[in-house]
């Protein structure tokens, strides 16, 4: 039975590993046409780093990703904050709210997004749909996200040390700052990491909540199938596949050494 789980498990890993080890390959492959694997080139990867738009679809990712990683982290953890350590009306109604962007269908999200959007625009004079849209409507799912991680590592923080700092003369403040924000840190890194990820390879929200201008890889990336594999995309999606590993490694590695 032991080796059988641990085939199983290797065949799982393979499934989904392959095909992204079969992508890798195929962009160092000579053929124009994405498919075929011949000879070995770095051109693709040249002509990547010479393409004006693909530099601008790159900054409007990272843009989105970063800025929307950054507000779904702060609000998250506070959200965690609050659900943990106090206790108010209409808590487990909010409880339950968290949960529905993690089980409710992307397209249904970005429908509401897009209507929520357009209703404020029509209002209220809200904004048209942009960069700003598109980071509001990423930060909407990741704020679900970030608090049920950093509400994970809550529940395994023992209340008592924060009532010893205060014992021993500190602040509410500065118990928290010293106290219960470094041990939440690795808590905090790791949703951070999940909505950076998750916002990185969003396509279906952004579909809806995208206007004119504001592009993002995912897009491209979808526009660019439509006229066949080409072998550019094969070079990008290795790039995004490799800084992804690598973020994931570097926040496992600090993870491990914090307590």
């Amino acid at each position: 039975m032991r080796r059988l789980l641990a085939l199983h498990a290797w065949a799982a890993i393979a499934f989904l590993w392959l095909p992204m080890v079969a992508v890798a390959l195929l962009s160092f492959s000579e053929s124009r046409y994405g498919l075929r694997l011949e000879g070995f080139t770095l051109r693709w990867y040249a002509n990547l780093a010479a393409d004006a738009r693909l530099a601008e679809y790159l900054r409007n990712t990272l843009v989105v990703a970063l800025a929307s990683t950054a507000l779904a982290t702060a609000l998250g953890t506070l959200l965690a904050l609050a659900l943990a350590r106090q206790r108010f009306r209409l808590r487990a109604a909010l409880e339950g709210l968290l949960y529905l962007p993690l089980v409710v269908p992307d397209v249904v999200l970005g429908i509401a997004l897009l209507i929520l959007f357009t209703l404020l625009r029509e209002w209220l004079g809200g904004p048209q749909l942009s960069l700003l849209t598109v980071t509001l409507g990423h930060t909407a799912f990741q704020l679900s996200y970030v608090t049920l991680v950093v509400r994970a590592r809550l529940s395994l923080l023992d209340p008592a040390l924060e009532e010893a700092a205060r014992d021993l003369g500190a602040t509410p403040w500065q118990a928290f700052a010293h106290v219960t924000l470094p041990l939440l840190a690795p808590g905090i890194g790791a949703g951070a990491l999940l909505a950076l990820s998750l916002s990185l390879d969003d396509f279906v929200i952004t579909f809806f909540t995208a206007g004119s201008g504001s592009t993002t890889l995912p897009l491209y990336l979808y526009s660019s199938l439509k006229l066949g594999v080409r072998p550019e995309i094969h070079a990008l999606s290795t790039l995004l596949m490799g800084s992804t590993i690598l973020a994931l490694l570097i926040g496992y590695l600090h993870a491990r050494k914090r307590p």
